[in-house]
């Protein structure tokens, strides 16, 4: 495989080798796409996550078990209020 990195990465590579912590380009290579490929898991658990949290709150939607957003929003502003009276 023969690739081009840019300038940008040329350089950094050149550092990394200088810097003693990989012995070659391949191994550079072969962290960066491991920490790519591990990125990209845990997206997709946290993907996987907000999928069954969304279920889950249709399914309690369909069967009434929801609160009004407004009402819900203005319970949590009084609340903040309040904190803030009380530290003040």
């Amino acid at each position: 495989m023969n690739v081009n990195l840019g300038p940008v990465f040329d350089r950094f590579v050149a550092e990394l080798l200088k810097s003693g912590l990989y012995q070659s380009q391949s191994e550079i290579l072969r962290e960066g796409l491991r920490l790519l490929k591990e990125r990209q898991e845990l997206k997709d658990i946290r993907l996987a996550g907000l999928r069954r949290e969304i279920a889950v709150g249709s399914e309690q939607a369909d069967r009434g078990q929801f609160v009004d957003g407004p009402q819900a929003f203005a319970k949590i502003r009084r609340r903040s209020a309040h904190r803030k009276r009380a530290k003040g």
